[in-house]
C-alpha cells in the first residue's frame, strides 16, 4: 500500500513539475488537491484524481484522434485567464456561447431561453465566473440536453455552478459518460419533451444516441433545429452533411442516412444552427427542412455511386 501511495505521490508531483514549467501555475496548484483532468483534444472531462488519467476513450474510438503528439491533459483551473467565453444573441431568446481562442473541438453551445426554463444546448469545456454570471442574468438554466459524447467536456461543472439542472442525455450514450453523476439523466426511447414544446430527438447516426433538439417557436415560430453536427451544416449552407467520423472522413452508410431524414422530416422547421460558426455561419437561415431532404438524397446517390 505505502509503494501504491509514493507512486501516485510521485505522478502528481512529476505532473505538476511539468506544468509549472510549462508556464502552468494553475495547473500544479490543482494537483495539489486532486484534479478533474480535462482531455486538451476533445475537451472531455474526467473524475477527480491525483494523476491525468492513462486514456481517453473519447479519442481513442474511430470517430475521435489522439493528437499527434500523444495525449495531452489540462484542467479548467488551468484555462482560467487562456480563454473566455463570448456569448451573442443569435435571434430573440437564442445565445451562443463561443469560447475565444477556441479549444479542442471548437465547438459552440447555446442558451435557449424559455418560460417553462432556459435550456442550455451542447457544452464547452471552458467555464468561468463572468459566464456562469451572464446565464444567471439571462435567467438562468433549468435544463442541460447535449447533442452527442464530444460535446458532454465539463457538463458536471455546468450543472453544478447553475444549481444542479439535469443534463438529459439518451441512454444509447450512456457508456460515453466519463464522468457519472446524478445530475445525468438517461432518457429512452424517440423523443423527450422538455417544456413548453421544447423536444429532444434521438435520430441516431454519428452515436446510437445523438439526439437533436426542436424549438417550434423559433424563427419566429417557424422552428428552429438545434443540431450539434449531425446534420452538420457545410461551408456552402445551402446544404448539410452527415458522417460518422468527421476528423477520420468514415461516412455513414445509407440506412442510417434513411433514417436521420426521416425522422427529421416528421419535424417542422425552416432553421438550422449548427455546432460551429466558421461554417457558413453555422446556420442554415431558411428552408431549412428542405435543405436536409435535398442533402440527404445527395449523399445517398454519391455513397451509392
Amino acid at each position: 500500500m505505502r509503494q501504491h501511495r509514493d507512486r501516485r505521490r510521485f505522478l502528481k508531483e512529476a505532473t505538476a513539475l511539468t506544468a509549472i514549467a510549462a508556464g502552468v501555475p494553475n495547473l500544479a496548484r490543482a494537483l495539489d488537491e486532486g484534479s478533474t483532468f480535462v482531455c486538451v483534444t476533445c475537451g472531455t472531462q474526467y473524475p477527480p484524481s491525483a494523476a491525468p488519467p492513462a486514456h481517453c476513450p473519447i479519442c481513442e474510438d474511430e470517430r475521435q484522434y489522439v493528437g499527434l503528439n500523444g495525449q495531452k491533459w489540462t484542467t479548467r483551473e488551468a484555462m482560467q485567464g487562456r480563454h473566455k467565453n463570448i456569448i451573442k444573441e443569435e435571434e430573440p431568446n437564442l445565445f451562443s456561447i463561443n469560447t475565444e481562442p477556441n479549444f479542442s473541438i471548437g465547438q459552440r453551445a447555446f442558451l435557449l431561453r424559455n418560460p417553462g426554463g432556459n435550456v442550455l444546448w451542447d457544452c464547452v469545456a471552458h467555464l468561468d465566473d463572468a459566464t456562469v454570471q451572464r446565464l444567471k442574468e439571462l435567467g438562468g438554466v433549468a435544463a442541460i440536453a447535449i447533442s452527442h459524447p464530444h460535446y458532454y467536456t465539463t457538463m458536471i461543472d455546468w450543472s453544478r455552478a447553475l444549481g444542479g439542472p439535469p443534463i438529459h442525455i439518451h441512454k444509447l450514450d450512456e457508456k460515453w459518460v466519463m464522468r457519472p453523476d446524478p445530475c445525468v439523466k438517461f432518457w429512452e426511447g424517440d423523443a423527450l419533451v422538455l417544456t413548453d414544446g421544447l423536444k429532444l430527438v434521438c435520430t441516431g447516426g454519428h452515436f446510437d444516441g445523438f439526439q437533436v433538439l426542436h424549438w417550434p417557436g423559433g424563427a419566429e415560430s417557424r422552428g428552429v433545429l438545434l443540431a450539434g453536427d449531425q446534420p452538420q451544416v457545410a461551408m456552402d449552407p445551402k446544404w448539410v452533411s452527415f458522417m460518422y467520423s468527421y476528423p477520420n472522413m468514415i461516412p455513414l452508410n445509407a440506412s442510417a442516412i434513411q433514417r436521420i431524414a426521416s425522422t427529421l422530416g416528421a419535424l417542422t422547421f425552416d432553421r438550422i444552427y449548427g455546432a460551429f460558426p466558421a461554417r457558413g455561419k453555422g446556420i442554415v437561415a431558411r428552408d431549412a427542412r428542405t435543405v436536409v431532404a435535398q442533402s440527404a438524397d445527395r449523399y445517398l446517390r454519391a455513397i451509392r455511386g
